[in-house]
């Protein structure tokens, strides 16, 4: 028993060290990468290859889960705002929910779990083979050549994707809303304008767009430094897609706690006047109770 203190905090001391190392090699990585946008030759054709794979190729899978989930959540609020007998304003509800927050957020995760995993098992296949150093050998800058188009696409096309998971996320809301649950179209569609303002579609495609580089970053970065061959690549596929997860979950916590400050207090109204009165700062304790 005296000899484990000693290996325990061994241990804790190198996993720090470790943490701290891949830190910086994941800092340095993207700073080589940004600073590659500036330097000749501009590899045009390898960026569009990665927009296409990256968005293109991931519009169907977008176009699903939004449409799936402005479904659902028009179904789960119309019947939890009927209790107050404010149902009318459940399609600008599930506007500003899926403009806000699940819009990119769960575009990223789509695309995270098809494209992310992808990019790391690519990347670290060439790093196993020694085809990056082959690259390196022929003095051509691997960082240039293969993270530097998969981070500008991911950057450029989750933006795009986003809008079209809102825009589909609404449709599905109204589909439901209107024709199946029997909400007038015209209330609908105006609290939709009411609620939605333009700095949600903004905060929406800035989120996306940091949510593309953090998904591109983290693949590139686990496929790049892949070691132990065939297991070390099936490693790296895995936490590509774990730790760009955590990262979305991270950063929608702390926008969510952040706009949750600028809102007003809550009243002490009757829940129907609040829900009336006031359903952006419901949707957003339901946000942050989500991301608890």
């Amino acid at each position: 028993m005296p000899s484990a203190s000693p290996s325990i905090f061994s241990g804790f001391r190198i996993n720090f060290q470790q943490s701290i190392a891949g830190v910086g090699r994941a800092t340095l990585l993207l700073l080589e990468a940004c600073s590659a946008l500036v330097s000749p030759p501009f590899r045009f054709k390898l960026f569009f290859k990665q927009m296409e794979f990256i968005g293109n190729k991931s519009l169907w899978i977008t176009i699903l889960t939004g449409t799936f989930t402005g479904k659902v959540l028009t179904i789960q609020s119309y019947f939890a705002l009927k209790t107050f007998s404010s149902e009318s304003i459940v399609g600008g509800m599930v506007a500003v929910s899926m403009t806000r927050e699940l819009g990119p957020v769960l575009t990223a995760l789509m695309v995270n779990a098809r494209a992310g995993s992808a990019i790391a098992a690519e990347l670290g296949t060439m790093r196993v083979t020694e085809q990056i150093d082959a690259l390196q050998s022929l003095a051509v800058n691997p960082v240039q050549y293969l993270v530097t188009p998969r981070i500008l696409a991911g950057l450029v096309m989750l933006p795009s994707l986003t809008m079209v998971a809102n825009f589909t996320g609404i449709l599905g809301s109204y589909l439901v809303g209107v024709l199946l649950l029997g909400v007038d179209s015209g209330i609908f569609l105006s609290k939709i304008e009411s609620f939605v303002e333009l700095r949600d579609i903004w905060g929406s495609l800035i989120k996306a767009a940091i949510f593309g580089v953090v998904l591109t970053h983290v693949g590139c970065y686990k496929g790049y430094f892949t070691e132990n061959g065939a297991e070390g690549v099936g490693r790296a596929t895995t936490e590509a897609v774990s730790f760009s997860a955590l990262t979305h979950k991270k950063l929608l916590r702390a926008a969510a706690r952040t706009c949750s400050g600028s809102l007003p207090p809550r009243s002490s109204a009757t829940p129907a006047a609040a829900v009336a009165a006031s359903p952006r700062d419901i949707n957003h304790d339901w946000i942050l109770m989500m991301t608890s």
